[in-house]
């Protein structure tokens, strides 16, 4: 039996529901942000049952888009966004498990009644995250694409990268989460079928992440968040040892951008003009954007505020012809006799 195969039937077969998890890798998702708990309290209880994720990788932004739900399992982010994007929006789920899809069809009728849309704006493929090709998708077709706590699953990583990277419309989003580990597993871990079930086995190195997207053209990423996993199993802490596992949610934008950030002197500024954050935008764990505070960017976030659906929301000063080196993370410049905020990247 090949790891998909196990993966499968782990997660057709032998789970029933969240109780027959072994560990809480897999579960650490009711940390909901305050706009997305109403949603979720208008999905159906069984789908909420039998989601195993390890995140809510929901961003912001999202009305009108085409989106990507990899791995979408029962549906729960899936429709989620399908509230969220609206009816001129689309959500495409994909996942290889029967038995899950059949839950997120079979509510998709009570789904749409109760986000009260009159046509149907999500659908459901079965087929293989690591193949979009085959399931039609088309290059540079999806505004955003999405994952929760499945890539970790994959035999094929370094394809399912390349495959989201080749349907994202240039300055389209990837939005994950995932669980990681601190250093490499080896090998009689990575293949231990309760570890792959419990999403361990198959969790990437973040070094290695970072070479895997590097290699299909991905220069620049992003950590929005992370949290240490407690496994709170004996049986697994002692299989695991002293490898650290982490539930992290990651960004990363399909534009051109530098291996390391870049000073061109470029200044951003929050409009607040996202309802949902009217005060501050988060882009990552060390980019916090005060509405009206200037901050001082690198080229590569200066491009992912303009060169995306963020653009209206924000206004970037400066440009790319003088170039100052290294963008220095521990700095702050003056703008206009005002402090200007260090946005680092490092």
């Amino acid at each position: 039996m090949n790891s998909q195969d196990e993966v499968k039937n782990y997660y057709g077969k032998v789970l029933t529901g969240k109780k027959d998890l072994k560990t809480n890798a897999c579960c650490g998702t009711d940390n909901f942000p305050t706009h997305l708990r109403e949603v979720v309290k208008l999905i159906h209880p069984e789908i909420i049952e039998k989601c195993y994720g390890c995140g809510s990788p929901i961003p912001l932004v999202l009305k009108g888009l085409t989106v990507l739900d990899l791995g979408c399992g029962t549906g729960r982010d899936s429709y989620l966004l399908s509230k969220l994007v609206g009816v001129k929006g689309q959500v495409i789920g994909v996942d290889m498990t029967e038995e899950q899809l059949e839950v997120a069809r079979r509510h998709l009728p009570f789904q749409m009644k109760q986000f009260g849309h009159a046509q149907p704006n999500v659908r459901f493929l079965k087929g293989y995250i690591e193949d979009l090709e085959s399931l039609e998708i088309k290059n540079n077709s999806v505004d955003l694409a999405v994952s929760n706590c499945v890539i970790n699953l994959s035999p094929d990583k370094r394809r399912v990268f390349s495959e989201i990277f080749r349907v994202l419309k240039p300055g389209g989003e990837l939005y994950f989460s995932d669980i990681f580990t601190g250093r490499r597993m080896p090998k009689e871990l990575s293949e231990d079928p309760v570890l792959w079930g419990e999403c361990l086995g198959g969790a990437l190195y973040l070094e290695d992440l970072r070479r895997l997207l590097l290699d299909v053209g991905c220069n620049d990423y992003r950590i929005t968040s992370r949290s240490r996993i407690e496994l709170k199993n004996p049986e697994v802490e002692a299989k695991a040892g002293m490898i650290d596992f982490w539930s992290m949610t990651l960004r990363a934008f399909k534009l051109k951008l530098e291996d390391r950030c870049e000073d061109y002197g470029q200044i951003a500024t929050y409009l607040g003009t996202i309802p949902e954050s009217p005060h501050a935008f988060s882009l990552d764990d060390h980019h916090l954007f005060e509405k009206g505070r200037p901050v001082s960017v690198c080229s590569n976030t200066a491009a992912m505020l303009q060169q995306t659906r963020y653009v209206s929301h924000f206004k970037v000063t400066g440009d790319l012809k003088t170039h100052y080196g290294l963008f220095d993370c521990g700095n702050t410049t003056t703008v206009n006799k005002e402090k200007v905020s260090s946005g680092g990247c490092c």
